[in-house]
């Protein structure tokens, strides 16, 4: 081993404050192994040194959160003395070193962020930001990152509901994957991570620890550059059938008394479900790695302190109950293994073959981790778009609009994916704003969505983080759901640059305005910084999940139209083309400033539309977001195979394409008596048109597009790109 000095601190990613800082904490020069303990734990990854500060401005409350940030996962209040559990993680940068891997291995861990407090896990989606399909390593990381999340989420018996997939050449060298899961437990059975009880037993359970995903906390914590490829072996590798067997193991013990407290071994492994443990308790903990299940010889402390093997759970158990809780895991035909017991020393103790090999005070570990108030600079205001002009003409610009990569069917991605395992999916990939699953045995359901919109957020990140909220609240809100709460994942590039550090600053203004204008809390989630790869950053992306509530699974809207329909447009159009996709995919323009977010409109239309939803007056919905108005309705006539007629629309491209928000498209029997009750409650909305019984669809200006011409443009991008 290496001799521990700066040097070795830094190459772990320590810089001198930190290492010296360590000194003065351990008041010696610490061991290898605690020097691996301290960079994990002290990691950008781990620690959220650069961004703690800021998330502090996030609201975290309502009557219906029963645990916010701090636990493995988010907790609300869905009624019936049951719980929704749910978290979205990132796994970016393995993601870009072994595609399929990455991918799969981030699907598991957020399984298990989930299923650790108790929670069946019922649904995961994803958002997938890729770089320039032109490139052949773009093809490789979107197949490997496709193949990994249905290879493993289909395994597990999980379904991949839904989720979102942008490309933009920012992220060429550093994809983002994040992972989501939703489950549901009862609110009187959720575990939650705090040790107690000194003396009890400290066991692992799960598969054996190897040597991969060793320093994965540290990698994940800087920039990329030409060695990347080397950083394969720090890529953890998944096993979707023994997680299967830990999710029934787990929650079959979670039946008994057996547990004290529970936590998942993710990044950092088995330093981080320790020290975590026994910090939130209050207590020691000491720990025998001869006892850790290994499936490789001659393993160090070190290397099985920071192991990010995959399928792995710790557990504090009574001692009385021991024998019981072997037996379960047994059954399932996992390792189980007494490895510790908590202490009331307040410190972290590792032993190895009769050695110490770590011993540190658990509370500086924790209390007196790096913050840092990064020096930031204000994103300048972006110039109002001036006057564009384009040539094409609608019935071409929406042809070429449908068919880019941004916008066309992502079919070919989401029939990867099991959707439907469980049996409890209303609604699929691409039938309505948000995905919509039952809960079991009963007629409730949940509606989930992912949210971003990364170019709006590069030219004004305040305003791009309140879209991103507010698209997501919207999406709930399209389908008749009630929105509950919000998990973010936040990924950005190098936070010691003012200028990154100024977008993450403003992406969380606009994110704390959206979520208490909206009554949206923020439950859980989780920072990704330094998504950089030879010093250029990814587009500032603050992704955002979100869960909202149906009292009944029957009332759940999708964005399908039937022949003898009426179709409405709620919230008033200005045409702002800025940041849009018309002036990027027509005009090859990327400029001007983001559509405005008025968040009392979008509270009030959105109020408006769920109350017309929940009275039955509506029979299909869509929020209008990237592409505009005659997107969205070509989305709403291709999933029901049916007509519209828009000659009553305005005949303008900013009319046509505009992405101003808080609006959607609703599909009436009769706009009437909705127009009537939009003018009574202040609402803007105009008809725009009604369906037809022929298969096309008719353009403000009157051109008609047959649907089998429409399909064909939107549905060719990927099979022709794989082929």
């Amino acid at each position: 081993m290496k001799p521990v000095d700066e040097k070795l601190a830094k190459s772990f990613g320590l810089n001198a404050g930190e290492y010296a800082k360590v000194l003065e904490i351990m008041g010696r020069v610490p061991s290898f192994t605690e020097l691996g303990i301290f960079s994990v734990m002290w990691s950008e990854h781990c620690s959220y040194k650069s961004s703690r500060v800021w998330l502090k401005e996030l609201p975290t409350k309502a009557p219906w959160v029963i645990h916010g940030p701090g636990e493995n996962a988010g907790v609300i209040d869905i009624g019936e003395g049951m719980a929704a559990i749910f978290k979205m993680e990132s796994h970016n940068h393995p993601s870009f070193i072994e595609p399929y891997q990455g991918a799969a291995t981030g699907v598991g861990g957020i399984l298990r962020d989930v299923f650790t407090m108790g929670a069946r896990p019922i649904a995961n989606l994803n958002a997938l930001r890729f770089g320039d399909p032109k490139l052949p390593v773009t093809k490789r990381v979107v197949d490997g990152v496709v193949r990994g999340i249905g290879g493993y989420g289909n395994c597990v018996g999980v379904p991949t509901v839904g989720g979102e997939v942008n490309f933009h050449p920012a992220y060429n060298g550093n994809p983002l994957v994040n992972a989501m899961t939703v489950g549901i437990a009862a609110q009187d059975k959720i575990f939650l991570s705090a040790a107690a009880g000194i003396g009890n037993p400290v066991v692992y359970v799960g598969s054996k620890t190897g040597r991969d995903g060793i320093h994965g906390a540290t990698m994940a914590s800087t920039e990329f550059d030409a060695s990347s490829e080397e950083k394969r072996p720090t890529v953890q590798v998944g096993d979707p059938f023994t997680e299967k067997l830990l999710i029934e193991a787990c929650l079959e013990l979670m039946q008994t008394d057996a547990i004290v407290a529970i936590q998942d071994m993710g990044a950092a492994g088995l330093t981080s479900s320790s020290v975590e443990m026994a910090g939130k308790g209050g207590v020691g903990i000491e720990l025998t790695l001869d006892n850790v299940p290994q499936r490789e010889t001659g393993m160090s402390a070190y290397e099985m302190m920071l192991s990010e093997s995959q399928e792995r759970m710790l557990l504090v158990l009574k001692p009385e109950r021991s024998e019981m809780a072997r037996k379960i895991i047994e059954k399932w035909d996992l390792d189980y293994a007494i490895i510790g017991h908590i202490t009331d020393t307040g410190r972290i103790v590792i032993t190895h073959k009769g050695v110490v090999e770590a011993d540190i005070p658990l509370a500086p570990l924790s209390d007196e981790a790096p913050l840092y108030r990064r020096p930031y600079v204000e994103a300048p205001k972006p110039e109002p778009l001036g006057p564009i002009s384009s040539d094409m003409s609608l019935e071409a610009a929406l042809l070429k609009l449908i068919a880019c990569p941004d916008l066309c069917s992502r079919r070919w991605i989401f029939d990867q994916y099991d959707s439907t395992v469980g049996g409890q999916t209303v609604k699929r990939p691409a039938e309505s704003d948000a995905a919509i699953v039952r809960l079991e045995g009963t007629n409730r359901a949940l509606a989930i969505t992912t949210d971003c919109t990364p170019r709006y957020c590069v030219a004004d990140p305040e305003q791009g983080g309140a879209q991103a909220v507010a698209e997501a609240w919207r999406n709930i809100t399209a389908t008749g759901a009630k929105p509950l709460a919000v998990t973010d994942n936040m990924n950005f590039g190098n936070p010691e640059k003012p200028e990154i550090m100024g977008q993450f600053a403003g992406a969380i203004k606009g994110m704390a305005a959206a979520c208490i204008a909206l009554d949206f809390p923020v439950v859980s989630g989780n920072v990704s910084l330094y998504n950089e790869t030879e010093g250029k950053g990814i587009l500032p992306t603050p992704a955002i999940g979100a869960v909202g509530v149906l009292e009944d699974a029957a009332l759940a809207r999708g964005i399908a139209i039937a022949p003898g329909q009426d179709l409405v447009l709620i919230g008033a159009t200005y045409g702002e083309l800025g940041c849009s996709l018309y002036l990027r995919e027509i005009c090859g323009l990327e400029t001007g400033a983001p559509p405005l977010v008025d968040l009392a409109a979008e509270r009030a239309n959105g109020d408006f539309v769920r109350e017309q939803i929940l009275q039955g007056n509506v029979a299909a919905c869509h929020d209008l977001s990237d592409g505009g108005l005659l997107v969205a309705v070509t989305e709403m006539a291709l999933a029901g195979n049916t007509g519209a007629d828009l000659t009553q629309a305005d005949t303008t491209p900013a009319f046509g394409f505009g992405e101003d928000q808080a609006r959607y498209v609703l599909a009436v029997e009769d706009a009437e008596p909705l127009l009537t009750a939009a003018f009574a409650a202040g609402i803007p909305a105009q008809k725009i048109g009604h369906t037809t019984i022929d298969e096309c669809l008719t353009l403000p200006g009157g051109v008609a597009i047959s649907l089998s011409v429409l399909r064909e443009a939107n549905e060719g991008f990927f099979p022709a790109w794989f082929a």
